[in-house]
């Protein structure tokens, strides 16, 4: 949308609703483009935590593709599976 100064004054709540709405309002002042209304664009910033998280689960989705290779839950003994997490937790600790 290109409106003038003038009317761009008179309209305001109106360019920021649109705005809002993600349209871009070109202000100009005697036909030339003076300034512009763009509607503000956030991104969320990604966090350590969030990549952490999203590298376990693609760890995760990993072992369910690959299946646990004809074993069930109560063929795990408790020392296994405490081993596995033992590991994990020394490879991330040194990484």
């Amino acid at each position: 949308m290109i409106i003038s100064a003038r009317e761009a004054n008179q309209q305001f709540s109106r360019l920021l609703e649109a705005a809002a709405n993600g349209e871009t309002v070109t202000i100009t002042r005697r036909g030339v483009p003076v300034a512009k209304l763009v509607p503000v664009v956030e991104r969320p910033q990604e966090t350590d935590a969030d990549r952490r998280r999203k590298a376990r689960q693609e760890e995760i989705l990993a072992l369910f593709d690959k299946g646990f290779q004809g074993r069930t839950f109560e063929d795990w003994t408790r020392e296994e599976l405490y081993d596995r997490e033992t590991d994990r937790r020394e490879t991330s600790e040194c990484g």
